[in-house]
């Protein structure tokens, strides 16, 4: 499986708010990170909880604190499904 976004690129999370299990935090709809790399390939967690299995890369995208919650001088990294991003 091809990756389809590279360390140093610029994404923004999904704003969709779905009635279903996601590992997409409320707190990072919505805003934009960098991606720092890759964490493999897995299921589709979303879909997974529903017994469906859906292999699509994951990347490590690492977000000001500031951006997602107003304050803070540090980095939060998250493991985001490609499923979540777009492009920025």
């Amino acid at each position: 499986m091809s990756e389809r976004y590279r360390t140093g690129d610029r994404v923004r999370t999904s704003t969709v708010d779905p009635d279903h299990h996601t590992r997409l935090p409320h707190y990072a709809r919505g805003h934009v990170g960098t991606v720092v790399g890759s964490d493999g390939v897995h299921p589709l967690a979303d879909l997974s909880a529903q017994g469906v299995q859906v292999p699509q890369q994951v990347y490590l995208v690492r977000f000001s604190a500031r951006d997602l919650f107003g304050h803070g001088d540090h980095n939060v990294t998250l493991s985001l499904w490609e499923e979540y991003l777009s492009d920025e």
